[in-house]
């Protein structure tokens, strides 16, 4: 169904979109090659480069430990499976970057901590450097990055609308003055006040703790309807019992780059994490990830998203970027 009128969401979006105006699409910037050696100097002379420009990885050579950021219910990317195991796309990426880690520093038996986190947790705990790696749904945008660093994209979502179909709801002005839900500490929530009040829709906004609990105020009918990524949605709809009984809309609110959360400003720790996800993508072993997760069942049901890869990060894919700026994923 469509949710609204075009002319009206182009001038929104022209007038939402200007703080990532100026932002450069660009691949992050090789390390400098060093002159040949042995392989066991030349792993000894990186290991010490890197511990030198990077306090995250002097942290986790001191302790032994690496600690993971990981979400409850963000089906495919970061939840839990049936035996309360964080797996996922964006799990089995940063367990990639784990082994970077334990090669680059040469711990063998370095251990990884995995932290629940959720949408109003997860930056503040990469911040204050709890977290090394937060491995969820996080979109990089130019805010955050004034209190974090993402990684190269590694999924490019688009925030949209999820409502039941008996709802008669076909355009964004057919949710003027209704309640509209979305979840705490999200772009897609913050999208939504700024797009309502730009096009004087009178919606009440009301935030979910998490995904789940923004949904069930659409199966209870506390809200007409439910902002949020795509991928998410659909993965909601896939795990009700009634899936039948939604709808997402064909209308795009915004454009979302998803990241692996680092701490701000350790640039060789970045560029080790950009490194390993960039050998992933040339190699094709992403491919292979991400068809395990969108493309087969899935734990714990079962499901099969049956969601092929976007245009859009397929080309984040062929030309790694770490942009912020949605226009450069459209």
């Amino acid at each position: 169904m469509t949710f609204l009128a075009r002319r009206p969401l182009i001038a929104a979006l022209a007038v939402l979109a200007a703080p990532w105006a100026g932002h450069a699409t660009a691949a992050p910037a090789s390390a400098p090659q060093s002159a040949a050696a042995s392989p066991a100097t030349s792993a000894s002379a990186s290991a010490s480069t890197a511990l030198a420009g990077s306090s995250v990885l002097r942290k986790i050579r001191d302790t032994g430990v690496i600690v993971l950021g990981h979400r409850l219910t963000s089906v495919p990317f970061s939840y839990l499976d049936a035996k309360l195991r964080p797996v996922g796309y964006s799990i089995d990426l940063c367990q990639k970057v784990v082994e970077s880690i334990r090669h680059k520093l040469e711990l063998r038996d370095l251990e990884v901590k995995m932290v629940a986190v959720s949408s109003a947790t997860r930056m503040p705990l990469v911040a204050n450097g709890t977290v090394d790696l937060e491995c969820g749904v996080t979109t990089n945008t130019a805010e955050r990055q004034k209190t974090q660093s993402f990684s190269i994209t590694t999924f490019v979502a688009a925030s949209r609308l999820l409502a039941k179909k008996e709802s008669e709801i076909h355009t964004l002005d057919d949710l003027r003055g209704k309640v509209v839900a979305s979840t705490i500490a999200t772009t897609s929530i913050r999208y939504l006040n700024n797009l309502n009040e730009a096009l004087k829709l009178d919606m009440k906004i009301v935030a979910g703790q998490d995904d789940t609990d923004a949904f069930q105020m659409v199966q209870a009918d506390r809200a007409v309807a439910f902002a949020m990524d795509d991928v998410l949605l659909r993965s909601l709809i896939a795990t009700a019992p009634n899936p039948a009984d939604y709808t997402v809309s064909d209308d795009t609110l915004s454009i979302e780059p998803y990241g692996i959360g680092l701490p701000r400003d350790d640039h060789a720790f970045k560029q080790l994490v950009d490194d390993t996800l960039m050998a992933m993508y040339r190699s094709g072993e992403v491919y292979s990830i991400y068809s395990k997760w969108f493309m087969s069942p899935i734990p714990p049901k079962g499901i099969n998203l049956r969601m092929p890869m976007s245009e859009p990060l397929l080309q984040a894919i062929r030309q790694p970027t770490d942009s912020p700026d949605p226009q450069d994923y459209r």
